[in-house]
């Protein structure tokens, strides 16, 4: 293990004898708890409960939670270890100034020094170029709390329209993709309703590794007899257990989608009844996948034909079913087009709404649900309500104590804010939990963006690869060191329970936010005491909207074991009532659809919109120069970026550093073994690392997970094209070239520092 930066030897103080020095930086198990803490993994969207062991402030371990009902006790790997992270030598416990001269390059600085050099700066900024030449950037792992206060801040306080989030990254194809055609961006069943379905279709989504929790869920519909589809360029773990796996070439989807449309008409596998009295725009559908036959479907797709038909008909035969996808559709120049193709076959098949028959997002990070619903994305204020609708500004406005015409108007997506940023447009950034220089495409462009910069800060519980660009760090909160909500893959809303203070100067990142506030002479708004009396503001400004959590209590959500919004606080009649929330959206006849006087779905008429999912390929293709697909994605024991797994050792020991994954026939005649170096080309950069050569990925596409930074990043290489919709960047296609590599690279001579 490397020795630690004296600024840090604080940590191994406090926490030494807790710690295990035999190798990389671990925490010794066999330390007796003062107390257990019920709360939730810091990680996936599954949001699995877990309860913390705490001694000394400090969390040393974990303990089973049975009676959560989502997981019953299961842990992923991560789960298993996240406990592991507090910890840590590189863990934030001062502020921090750039300073040249300082051997790391920063200098640690008093908490309230930074505070006010940070409030100095924006001031300085706007009164230079005016309000919107500051940015926010936050992230879709905070609290629901803490999202909304972000999207306040940068309005309210900030004055600017320029706040976005990482969510970017994740959901927001899916989002907009359930918005047109349901008029809501929810999971419309819950995870219960999984083993009752007769076939499950899975695309674009490692489940085992990413969402394993979720997992257990199909096995368990599998073990009832029903029949699993999965959709994916590579045989995941899922994968070589389920009925009928389709090998697709990445960003195809749509076609795939529309192939199998094509076949539920032509056989008449529809459900004409549902269409008619719930939905409208069948027919323009209809006539669209008129040309999407079978043998066309399996030209574009790389699927063949005989696959196609066989989906189809256990799809449109069956009497209830359930359809799930996530970033593999979703990560795309045309991922709202590969949505709403899945979601015109659950449409016209009937089976949605009611017991066993479902459709969700298996969702990306923490609170990637809650993130998106109350304020901190660009076009959003709370309770999913629109930034450009008059009467949504003007309600908004009034909880919020301010003018609607002082409101900023919509903003541009996160990957926009770089550009604007490099030219020379926006002058200032704050980041809250997002790390751009390992998880945006193109993370050269990133890099050269923040250099330009006159002024950035960061929050963040560690030193990310981003930070290291900042003016001022600012010692921010873990997830255990706080207590919020989030909404978790289901629609559940959950609650953070805090388990320890934390460390040093370190804050909880709301009070951060507004200390800022009160340093710019700003405080309207950001003087709450505690997360739950800003919940109880967003209870207020989210009523009335599509997500509603008016109704939403902490004592609620721990009697209850969460709740499934939207959860009003009035029954139909318009009476004050304690009512229980909506498990299964669109159910005909249900309170929910009565209360908003409407059919089961969130459109005036309470119809379902069919949307004609129109295919182009990806934004790069491959060409004799650039002859290969480039696919991304995750490994069970890394998370996003990895700036907390890649500091917990056993999850370091199980995946240490990042492959391309490739097939013996692509491998051979370039005379590659596993484990040799290779380096992979795009038209933006380059990647040397060890080959992994397998028979479970398609011979025309190769595979690197994107958790790594440097130059182990995959992001060197993909494309920067984005969703016109969505604005979500095109992380499963791109084009490249592999070559066996002339020597390792630079980074594999030098013995990195353990980061356990």
């Amino acid at each position: 293990m490397t020795t630690p930066p004296s600024s840090l030897l604080p940590v191994i103080e406090r926490f030494g004898p807790h710690l295990n020095r035999s190798g990389p930086m671990r925490l010794a198990t066999d330390a007796n708890p003062d107390r257990l803490v019920k709360t939730h993994c810091c990680f996936c969207g599954q949001q699995c409960g877990i309860q913390l062991k705490v001694r000394d402030n400090l969390v040393v371990g974990f303990e089973p939670w049975y009676d959560f009902p989502f997981n019953r006790g299961m842990l992923c790997p991560k789960g298993v270890k996240r406990y592991l992270q507090g910890g840590h030598p590189d863990r934030l416990l001062t502020a921090f100034t750039r300073d040249a001269a300082a051997p790391a390059g920063f200098s640690p600085v008093g908490y309230q020094e930074a505070i006010t050099r940070v409030a100095a700066e924006i001031a300085r900024i706007q009164k230079e170029h005016g309000h919107a030449s500051i940015a926010s950037l936050s992230g879709a792992s905070l609290t629901t709390e803490k999202a909304y206060l972000m999207g306040k801040f940068a309005r309210v306080c900030l004055k600017t329209p320029y706040t976005d989030y990482n969510g970017r990254l994740c959901m927001v194809s899916a989002g907009a993709g359930n918005k047109k055609a349901f008029g809501i961006d929810r999971a419309a069943n819950p995870w219960s309703d999984i083993p009752k379905a007769e076939v499950v279709w899975i695309s674009g989504a490692n489940v085992a590794e990413c969402a394993p929790i979720t997992t257990e869920y199909v096995w368990q519909a599998r073990e009832n007899g029903a029949r699993i589809i999965t959709v994916d360029p590579r045989i995941t773990p899922l994968n070589r257990t389920c009925d009928l796996y389709l090998p697709i070439k990445s960003g195809r989807d749509v076609a795939l989608f529309n192939g199998v449309l094509h076949l539920m008409i032509e056989k008449g596998w529809i459900d004409r009844p549902f269409i008619e009295t719930f939905t409208v725009g069948f027919d323009r559908v209809a006539e669209h996948v008129r040309d999407w036959t079978p043998a066309r479907t399996a030209e574009v797709t790389g699927i063949p034909e005989r696959l196609v038909r066989q989906a189809a008909e256990w799809w449109g035969t069956a009497r209830t079913s359930f359809l799930m996808h996530a970033r593999g559709i979703e990560h795309s120049s045309h991922g709202v087009q590969n949505v709403l193709g899945a979601i015109n076959m659950v449409l016209a098949s009937g089976r949605i709404g009611r017991e066993g028959c479902g459709y969700g997002t298996i969702t990306g990070q923490a609170n990637g649900q809650g993130g998106r619903e109350h304020g901190q994305k660009c076009d959003q204020l709370p309770g999913m309500r629109d930034i450009s609708n008059p009467e949504h500004r003007a309600y908004v406005s009034k909880v919020w104590g301010i003018a609607e015409p002082d409101l900023p108007g919509p903003g541009v997506d996160c990957y926009e804010v770089f550009r604007k940023i490099d030219r020379g447009e926006i002058k200032g950034l704050i980041s809250i939990c997002f790390n751009p220089m390992v998880s945006l495409p193109d993370n050269n462009f990133v890099a050269r963006a923040l250099k330009k910069l006159d002024f950035y800060v960061a929050i963040d519980f560690f030193l990310s690869e981003t930070a290291r660009f900042a003016d001022v760090v600012l010692p921010g909160s873990l997830q255990e060191e706080d207590e919020g909500v989030v909404a978790q893959a289901e629609g559940r809303v959950i609650k953070i329970n805090k388990a320890v203070d934390p460390p040093g100067e370190a804050r909880q990142d709301w009070r951060i936010i507004q200390d800022i506030a009160a340093a710019l002479g700003r405080p309207h708004g950001f003087t709450f005491d505690s997360p739950g009396a800003i919940l109880e503001e967003l209870r207020t400004a989210s009523k009335g909207g599509v997500a509603d959590y008016s109704g939403i209590t902490y004592e609620k959500i721990e009697r209850q074991y969460g709740v499934f919004w939207p959860c009003y606080s009035e029954s139909p009649d318009g009476k004050p009532a304690d009512l229980p929330g909506t498990p299964r959206l669109f159910e005909p006849g249900s309170w929910n659809s009565v209360a908003r006087g409407a059919g089961p779905y969130y459109f005036p008429d309470g119809r379902a919109r069919f949307n004609v999912s129109t295919y182009t390929p990806p934004a790069e293709d491959t060409d004799a120069d650039y002859p290969l697909i480039l696919t991304s994605g995750r490994v069970v024991s890394q998370f996003l970026s990895g700036t907390q797994t890649r500091r917990i050792g056993p999850l370091v020991d199980q995946y240490p550093e990042p492959r391309i994954e490739m097939h013996p026939r692509l491998a051979g005649p370039l005379g590659i073994k596993d484990g040799d170096w290779v380096t992979a080309e795009s038209r933006r950069g380059d990647c040397t690392l060890r080959a992994m050569v397998v028979t479970t990925i398609r011979p025309d596409t190769i595979f690197i997970p994107y958790h790594w930074p440097g130059r182990k990043s995959v992001n060197q290489l993909t494309i920067s094209a984005q969703d016109p919709i969505s604005k979500i960047p095109e992380y499963k296609a791109c084009a490249v070239r592999i070559r066996k590599a002339d020597k390792p690279p630079d980074w594999a001579g030098v013995l990195e520092p353990q980061q356990g």
